[in-house]
C-alpha cells in the first residue's frame, strides 16, 4: 500500500519537475533578433527592449491587418504608412524577439525616424534612415490595434487561423497559450491602454508624420487628464530627423522641439521609454550600438539629388547668412552661427510666436516626475529635463527631407515658411512623398493617389460651416494655448523682418535654392 502511495507521490513530483522544466525551457528564453554587423539595419529592426513589455506574437501582428481589414484605410500595414523592404517580413521600425514562448514584434525608434521620398509619382520610393517618418500614422495605428483587439473576430480560433495563414506555425502548447493567455491578456492590455491614452480622443487628429510626444509619458505615469488645465492638453508635433547627433552632443544643443533636454544619451533612453522599454527591460547593448552609430560621422543626410541653380544658390547664401544663420547654423554641416549665434538654444515664445500648445503641454511637474525615472539606476537616472520658455533653434541638415515645417508641421514647404502667416496655406495634404523641387518640401496639393486618400491638415477653420466653433481661427493670444478643434495646428510665427518674410519674392527663392545644398 505505502509503496503504491510513494510511487504515486514520486511520479507526481517527477511529473511536476518535468512540466516545470518544460515551462521554463519554453517561456524563459530571451533571444532578440540582432544585426550588430550593420548599424543601419539594427536601427531599423533591432530591439531597444520595448518588445519584452509590448511585443505581440509575430503571427498575430502580421494577421491583424487581414483579420480586421475594414478598420484600415487600405491594404495592410502599408496603408498606415509603414515601409516594407525586400527580404523582410515585417515593416521598418519593428523589432523581433523570442520571449515568453513566442517570437514577438513591437515598434522601435525607427518607426518615427525612417522615411521615403520619390522624384516624381512614377519613381520608386527611396528609403532614408534618420529622416522623419512623414507617412506613418501612429495615432491611427493605436486606434486600429484597439479596434481590432476588442472586435468579436479577435477570438482564439480566428486569431490562430489568421496567424498561421501568414506563415507562422504554432505548437499545441503555443495554441493553448494563445487561447488561455495571449488573447485574454491582449484584451486586458488594450482596455488599460485605451483608458490611459484617452487624451487621443480629446485632441485634433494628428495625421501622418505627427504624434503627441509627452502625453504618452503622462499616460504611462497615470496622470489624471481630466484634472489638468485645458491649455496643457495638446502636445502634437512632427517627428524630427536624427542625423548628425555627434555635433549636437558636442555643442550641448537643446533637444526636443522645446529644448527640454540637452543630453543625447538621456534623450535616447527617453525615446526608448516611449516605445515601451522601461528600466528593467531596456536592451542596453542594442541601444548603445545604435547610439554610437547615431553620433558617428556615418549618420548624415543624403545630398539633394536634383539640379540646383548655382547662381541663384550663390545669391541666396548671404541672404541666408543675414536672416537664418544665427539661429540655424552656417550650413547643413557647419553648425556655427557667428558671434551672435544661438543655434541649439531655446528661442523665447514671445519672440518666435509659433503655436504654443506643445510648449504648454510640457510642464514643470512632468519634468520633476521624469527625474524619478531610472531612480534605481544612479548612473542612468534622468537629470537633464527642464521646463523651457520657447522652442529650440535647430540645425537644418537635410532640410529638404524634413517637411512639413515648424515644430507642428503646419507649413508644407520652405518657400511657404518664408511668407507671413496670412499667406501660408490654411490647409494642405500630408503623407505624399514626392519632392516639391521648386518650393522645397513635399508636394502638398495632392488629395489622393491610386485610391489612397491623403490626410487633410487644417491649420484653422477653412469652412464657413465651422466658423462658429471654439477657436476656429486657432488664435493664441498672449502665446498661451487656447483649447479648440484646431489647437496645436496653427501655422503662425517665425515671421517678420528678422525672419526674412518681408524680403522680395526673388530673394526668398534664392534662399530656398541655397537651402537645397544642405
Amino acid at each position: 500500500m505505502w509503496r503504491i502511495v510513494y510511487a504515486l507521490v514520486g511520479g507526481a513530483i517527477l511529473m511536476a519537475v518535468v512540466i516545470a522544466g518544460f515551462l521554463y525551457y519554453e517561456l524563459s528564453g530571451d533571444d532578440p533578433e540582432t544585426f550588430f554587423d550593420n548599424p543601419v539595419k539594427q536601427f531599423k529592426y533591432g530591439s531597444t527592449g520595448g518588445d519584452l513589455l509590448a511585443g505581440l506574437p509575430a503571427g498575430i501582428f502580421k494577421a491583424m491587418p487581414m483579420l480586421c481589414r475594414d478598420y484600415l484605410p487600405g491594404k495592410g500595414w502599408e496603408s498606415l504608412g509603414f515601409i516594407f523592404e525586400e527580404g523582410m517580413d515585417r515593416p521598418v521600425g519593428t523589432s523581433r524577439r523570442h520571449s515568453l514562448g513566442f517570437d514577438r514584434i513591437a515598434l522601435n525608434c525607427a518607426a518615427c525616424h525612417v522615411g521615403t521620398y520619390r522624384d516624381v509619382p512614377q519613381s520608386p520610393r527611396r528609403v532614408v534612415t534618420g529622416m522623419p517618418s512623414h507617412r506613418v500614422d501612429l495615432a491611427r495605428f493605436t486606434k486600429f490595434v484597439t479596434q481590432c483587439v476588442l472586435d468579436g473576430r479577435f477570438n482564439p480560433w480566428q486569431v490562430i487561423e489568421a496567424a498561421e495563414q501568414t506563415g507562422e506555425h504554432y505548437s499545441a502548447f503555443q495554441r493553448l497559450l494563445i487561447k488561455y493567455a495571449v488573447v485574454p491578456a491582449m484584451r486586458e492590455a488594450v482596455l488599460l491602454v485605451r483608458d490611459r491614452f484617452r487624451f487621443l480622443d480629446r485632441e485634433v487628429e494628428s495625421g501622418p508624420g505627427r504624434f503627441d510626444t509627452f502625453n504618452p509619458a503622462k499616460a504611462l505615469l497615470n496622470w489624471p487628464f481630466e484634472l489638468l488645465p485645458p491649455r496643457e492638453a495638446v502636445g502634437i508635433v512632427d517627428f524630427p530627423s536624427l542625423w548628425l547627433q555627434g555635433p549636437r552632443e558636442e555643442l550641448h544643443m537643446h533637444l526636443h522641439w522645446d529644448g527640454n533636454n540637452d543630453s543625447v544619451e538621456e534623450r535616447n533612453r527617453s525615446a526608448s521609454f516611449g516605445s515601451g522599454a522601461v528600466p528593467t527591460t531596456l536592451d542596453r547593448q542594442s541601444l548603445k550600438f545604435i547610439a554610437d552609430w547615431l553620433i558617428s560621422t556615418a549618420n548624415r543626410p543624403p545630398k539633394y539629388p536634383f539640379p540646383i541653380d548655382a547662381a541663384r544658390a550663390e545669391a541666396g547664401k548671404p541672404l541666408y547668412a543675414r536672416y537664418c544663420a544665427s539661429c540655424h547654423g552656417a550650413s547643413g554641416s557647419d553648425f556655427s552661427g557667428g558671434p551672435s549665434g544661438h543655434i541649439g538654444q531655446v528661442e523665447p515664445i514671445d519672440r518666435i510666436r509659433t503655436d504654443p500648445c506643445r510648449l504648454d503641454n510640457y510642464t514643470h511637474s512632468l519634468s520633476a516626475e521624469q527625474g524619478n525615472l531610472y531612480a534605481a539606476y544612479p548612473s542612468e537616472r534622468f537629470s537633464h529635463f527642464r521646463k523651457t520658455n520657447g522652442y529650440a533653434n535647430l540645425p537644418l541638415d537635410g532640410i529638404w527631407l524634413r517637411g512639413p515645417y515648424l515644430h507642428n508641421g503646419s507649413v508644407p514647404t520652405i518657400r511657404d515658411l518664408l511668407e507671413s502667416a496670412d499667406r501660408r496655406p490654411k490647409s494642405f495634404y500630408r503623407g505624399y512623398d514626392v519632392i516639391d523641387q521648386r518650393k522645397l518640401g513635399f508636394v502638398s496639393g495632392v488629395a489622393e493617389e491610386n485610391g489612397v486618400k491623403f490626410f487633410r491638415y487644417e491649420t484653422q477653420c477653412v469652412d464657413a460651416a465651422c466658423a462658429g466653433e471654439p477657436n476656429a481661427e486657432n488664435r493664441h493670444d498672449d502665446n498661451v494655448c487656447v483649447p479648440g478643434k484646431w489647437a496645436g495646428n496653427s501655422n503662425r510665427g517665425h515671421e517678420g523682418a528678422d525672419y526674412g518674410t518681408e524680403i522680395s519674392a526673388e530673394q526668398k527663392d534664392a534662399i530656398v535654392e541655397y537651402l537645397k545644398t544642405f
